[in-house]
C-alpha cells in the first residue's frame, strides 16, 4: 500500500474532457493538482468498441479552449459541419444550413482525440500529476480523505479540495450520496444508442463531410458525423424495447431486412453493418440531476457528474467546458476562497444547465420527428429570413446555443420573447386580413 497524502493539492477525480481541462485552468492559477483516473492511460490503450460518440464542438467549448491556448491545435483535427443533411426513406437528401448566412459550423471531433490532447496539456502543465488506474472507493467530504483501488492495492490520498469530474456514473457523487450529503434523480429515456461505421470509398468520404447527416424516422433516428480518416461514425438512437428496437433484431437476416426497409442508402455504404450492429454495445441515454453540487465548500461536482444531459443538442462537452470557465470566474470573484467560490458556482450554473437539459430533450423530438416535415423546413427558412432582416435583434435558438456564449437560461427566455412577439405580429396580420376581407364582402353586398 502506498500513501499519497498531499493536503496542499486540489484533487480532480476523473481525467476525461472536463477533468483535464479543469487541471489546465487550475495549474494556470498556480494550484498543485492531482488528477485521478480509474482507467489506464487512453493514449496507450485500446479504445472500447462502439463507445466513441463523436463530439460536436461549438463556440462554448472553443471559448474554453482558447483561454488555455488549445483551440487552434484541437481545431486542426476538427471537421466543420455547416448544416444538417436529411436522408428520407425515399427521394433526395436535403440540406438545412445551421445559420442564416450559411457560413457558421459546428465541428465534428473525436472524443478520444480531444481527450488525448487535453491529457497532454494537463501533463505538461506545471504542478499537475496524473494517476491512472485509480478507482475511487472512499471519500470523506469532511476531511478530503480518499481511498483508491489500484492494480497494486489500496492507495489512500487526501486533498484540500476534491472535485468530481468523473461523468454521469460519478463515483464522487456516489460517495456523497452515501454520506447523505446530496440527493439525485436519474431520468433515463426508453432509448439507447449504438454505433456503426461508414468507411471511406475509394479513399474519399462516402457522404458530404460538411454536414451532420440525419435519418429521421419518427420514433427513431440515425446520425452520422465525419472523421479525419474519411470515415463516418454513425449513431443509432432507437427504442430499447418494442417491435422496432435494438432488442427486436437478433439475426443477420432481420438486421439486413430492417436497414433495407428503413435506411436503404446505408447498407451499400456500410460493409460491416451486421457485425457492428451485433457486436457494438447499446449505451444508455438520460438526464442526471442532483443537489447540492458541493459540500462544505471543499468537495464539488462539475460536468456530467453534476448534470449529465442527453446528447441531442451536441452540448454535453460544451456545457462541461463552460462549467470550468465559470468556476474559474468564481475563483476570481472570490479571491480563490473555495468555500465561497463553490457555492457561487452552483448558484450561477444551476439555472443554465437545467435550461440546456430541457432544450436537449426538445431537440431530440425535433431531429427525430420534425426535420423532414415541410412545415418545419418552411419555419426554418422564415427564421433565417428574419435573422437576415433583423440582424442582432432576432436570433434563432440554435444560433444562440451553438454560436454564442449567451447563458443557456437567457437563450430560453430570449427565444420565448421572440416567439411571443412573432405570434402577436402574425395574429395582427391575420386580423388585418380578415378585417379587409370582411370589408370587401360588405362592400360587395352593398354594391
Amino acid at each position: 500500500m502506498t500513501d499519497t497524502r498531499r493536503d496542499d493539492e486540489v484533487a480532480i477525480v476523473g481525467a476525461g474532457l472536463a477533468g483535464c481541462l479543469l487541471a489546465c485552468f487550475l495549474a494556470r492559477r498556480g494550484y498543485r493538482v492531482a488528477l485521478y483516473e480509474r482507467r489506464g492511460d487512453p493514449r496507450t490503450g485500446q479504445v472500447e468498441r462502439g463507445r466513441s460518440i463523436n463530439l460536436a464542438l461549438s463556440e462554448r467549448g472553443l471559448d474554453a479552449l482558447r483561454r488555455i491556448g488549445l483551440a487552434e491545435q484541437v481545431m486542426s483535427d476538427a471537421l466543420p459541419m455547416r448544416g444538417r443533411m436529411i436522408h428520407p426513406v425515399t427521394g433526395e437528401t436535403t440540406f438545412q444550413p445551421y445559420s442564416a448566412t450559411e457560413d457558421r459550423a459546428i465541428n465534428s471531433i473525436s472524443r478520444g482525440a480531444l481527450n488525448n490532447a487535453l491529457l497532454d496539456a494537463a501533463e505538461a502543465a506545471p504542478g499537475v500529476r496524473i494517476a491512472f488506474d485509480h478507482r475511487l472507493v472512499g471519500l470523506d467530504p469532511a476531511t478530503g480523505d480518499m481511498m483508491f483501488e489500484t492494480p497494486a492495492g489500496k492507495d489512500p490520498a487526501a486533498a484540500a479540495v476534491v472535485l468530481g469530474t468523473d461523468g454521469a456514473g460519478s463515483a464522487v457523487r456516489g460517495q456523497l450520496l452515501g454520506y447523505g450529503a446530496l440527493t439525485e434523480s436519474l431520468d433515463f429515456l426508453d432509448y439507447g444508442y449504438k454505433e456503426l461505421t461508414i468507411p471511406p470509398i475509394g479513399g474519399d468520404y462516402a457522404l458530404d463531410p460538411e454536414a451532420l447527416h440525419i435519418w429521421p424516422r419518427g420514433t427513431s433516428m440515425m446520425i452520422a458525423l465525419p472523421n479525419p480518416d474519411r470515415s463516418f461514425t454513425c449513431t443509432l438512437f432507437w427504442p430499447t424495447h418494442g417491435t422496432a428496437s435494438f432488442a427486436s433484431l437478433s439475426s443477420p437476416a432481420a438486421i439486413e431486412a430492417h436497414f433495407a426497409a428503413h435506411y436503404p442508402d446505408l447498407p451499400p455504404l456500410a460493409p460491416n453493418l451486421v457485425d457492428d450492429f451485433q457486436q457494438n454495445p447499446v449505451g444508455l441515454l438520460g438526464t442526471v440531476r442532483c443537489g447540492p453540487w458541493q459540500v462544505g465548500g471543499t468537495v464539488a461536482l462539475l460536468g456530467d457528474a453534476a448534470h449529465a444531459i442527453v446528447p441531442f443538442y451536441g452540448q454535453g462537452a460544451n456545457c462541461a467546458f463552460e462549467d470550468v470557465v465559470e468556476l474559474d470566474r468564481c475563483l476570481d470573484d472570490c479571491g480563490d476562497d473555495w468555500t465561497a467560490a463553490l457555492p457561487l458556482f452552483e448558484r450561477r450554473r444551476q439555472e443554465n444547465v437545467e435550461a440546456i437539459a430541457q432544450m436537449a430533450l426538445d431537440n431530440f423530438v425535433e431531429m427525430r420527428d420534425k426535420v423532414a416535415s415541410p412545415m418545419f423546413q418552411l419555419g426554418r427558412r422564415v427564421e433565417h429570413a428574419l435573422e437576415r432582416a433583423l440582424p442582432g435583434r432576432y436570433v434563432s435558438r440554435y444560433e444562440l446555443v451553438s454560436f454564442s456564449t449567451t447563458p443557456y437560461a437567457e437563450v430560453r427566455r430570449r427565444t420565448r420573447r421572440q416567439h411571443r412577439a412573432l405570434g402577436a405580429v402574425a395574429a395582427g396580420a391575420v386580423a388585418l386580413l380578415l378585417g379587409a376581407a370582411g370589408t370587401a364582402i360588405s362592400r360587395g353586398r352593398r354594391g
